[in-house]
């Protein structure tokens, strides 16, 4: 079991040259890197910078390499009822094959579409597109702080946590002028 720092890989790349054309090797890799600012959606992501964990299992196969992968941290975001902050322990996990660059070649000569498969290049590969997509993918779309979060009220913006009864009084419109002489005789004591 190898360990790397966040600093030996910038991009998420990781060295398979001890697989390289060894099918049935295996390798694992636990490491920790920093969240780019782009790893969640609009409302909800793990901040820049945080720390996410990944655990690795590396296996050579005659295609390419297969990785197995398990990626956690921590989310940060709102909850789209009442805009308080939410916090989300994530544990997502991913397999990806990265494809040696023969494959590839014998593929295009053979006219079969192999634009979207990842590709070990210089006996390594890049995980940072599958980690991305797992994450993103399991975010919530609606984050809440909790299921039965009551949000806020339309009228005013006042959090109906902090008081479930709260309420406006509605004046039908086609009575309003009405109520508006009614609200000047009260002020005027008649």
């Amino acid at each position: 079991m190898s360990t790397a720092s966040p600093a030996s890989i910038p991009e998420l790349t990781i060295s398979v040259r001890e697989l390289r054309r060894q099918p049935g090797t295996s390798k694992q890799v636990q490491t920790v890197f920093q969240a780019p600012g782009d790893l969640g959606t609009e409302v909800i992501g793990i901040p820049e910078g945080a720390a996410v964990e990944l655990e690795l299992l590396l296996e050579s196969v005659l295609e390419g390499v297969l990785v197995t992968g398990t990626a956690s941290g921590t989310a940060r975001g709102e909850c789209v009822r009442c805009l308080d902050e939410v916090t989300l322990p994530l544990a997502v996990t991913f397999q990806e094959l990265h494809v040696y660059p023969e494959r590839v070649l014998a593929a295009e000569e053979s006219g079969d579409d192999t634009s979207d498969e990842p590709v070990v290049v210089d006996d390594a590969i890049n995980l940072e597109s599958a980690v991305r997509d797992a994450v993103v993918l399991a975010l919530p779309f609606q984050p809440l702080c909790r299921d039965d979060c009551p949000g806020l009220c339309p009228e005013c913006g006042f959090p109906l946590r902090d008081d479930p009864g709260h309420a406006h009084r509605q004046v039908d419109a086609r009575w309003a002028a009405l109520q508006d002489l009614l609200d000047v005789e009260q002020v005027e004591g008649k």
